[in-house]
């Protein structure tokens, strides 16, 4: 198969670009340097500014991977606010007009989006046909998001909603790590927001699946079967590391320190997976105990 990937260079990217050239694929990433990242022949890279130049340069391709797009962990000013909005719909764009000029359609796009569509009720369960809320920043960054990637023209898009990726390498977990490293964890706000994560090793994988299963397409929420409160979640680090989980951080500190951003935090959703699970994905991680003993030892 020959997949392109943007944002490969990313923590995300870079492991999808690992596993796609161990299973013999060829790949091509889109990124704004043109800077080799390895000697494997199969490997290639093309700037936005050449692929906007000659798009013909992906025909033959069969997949497109579009994990581009900002990172929201920063401040939400109202160019920080831009920067993530836009830096997503130019992206889908992008591959909207590249799908568009090939003379052999990529039978998939896989597109990256966000879990915070459903919006924040603690009390409701959201899956893939749960209604969107469309109550805050983030559910309307993947609003307009998702409106983009629909206008991709391609037999096949699936658009992965994604929670927290657990890993070592990148994301935001091992930030989330510090404060029991300095034995000073705790709940956040009032420990009840909902964390939908995902294990890298599983995020990996579901992204392979949602290329190689024909019968997947639309939402896909990438998060594991169990979410967990942030509560529950701290504790199961705490016990994981061996450290304690007794420092609570009250809302009004965080959004006195972090402003609007401080809503990644104290908010979430409670989804589950339920459309790859139908379709045959098995987790290697589906509780959040196994995922971070794992990751724990691994480090």
């Amino acid at each position: 198969m020959k997949v392109a990937v943007t944002g490969g260079t990313g923590y995300v990217g870079a492991m999808l670009v690992d596993a796609l050239l161990q299973r013999g694929d060829e790949v091509w990433i889109i990124s704004r340097s043109e800077k080799q990242m390895s000697s494997n022949p199969k490997l290639h890279t093309i700037t936005w500014s050449k692929l906007a130049e000659s798009p013909v340069k992906l025909e033959g391709i069969d997949a497109i991977v579009n994990l581009a797009g900002e990172s929201i962990s920063r401040r939400w000013t109202k160019e920080g606010k831009s920067a993530i909005l836009q830096s997503r719909l130019n992206a889908a764009r992008a591959i909207g007009k590249v799908v568009e000029a090939l003379q052999r359609k990529p039978s998939v796009v896989v597109n990256a989006s966000g879990i915070s569509i459903y919006g924040t009720d603690r009390t409701k369960v959201s899956d893939e046909w749960s209604p969107a809320h469309i109550t805050d920043f983030l559910a309307t960054v993947v609003e307009k998001w998702e409106a983009a990637a629909n206008r991709i023209e391609v037999k096949r898009l699936v658009k992965l909603r994604i929670g927290l990726v657990l890993g070592m390498k990148g994301g935001a977990f091992p930030k989330m790590l510090l404060p029991y490293r300095l034995l000073a964890g705790g709940r956040i706000g009032s420990g009840k927001q909902w964390i939908p994560w995902i294990h890298e090793d599983d995020m990996i994988r579901l992204i392979l699946f949602c290329l190689d299963e024909p019968n997947i397409q639309g939402p896909v929420n990438a998060c594991a079967p169990e979410p967990v409160t942030n509560n529950e979640f701290g504790r199961a680090i705490g016990k994981a590391m061996r450290r304690p989980h007794w420092f609570p951080v009250p809302a009004f500190v965080l959004k006195a320190v972090l402003g609007e951003l401080s809503f990644l935090l104290l908010e979430g959703s409670r989804a589950v997976p339920r459309k790859a699970l139908e379709l045959g994905f098995e987790f290697r991680y589906d509780t959040v105990q196994d995922a971070l003993r794992q990751l724990v030892s691994r480090k």
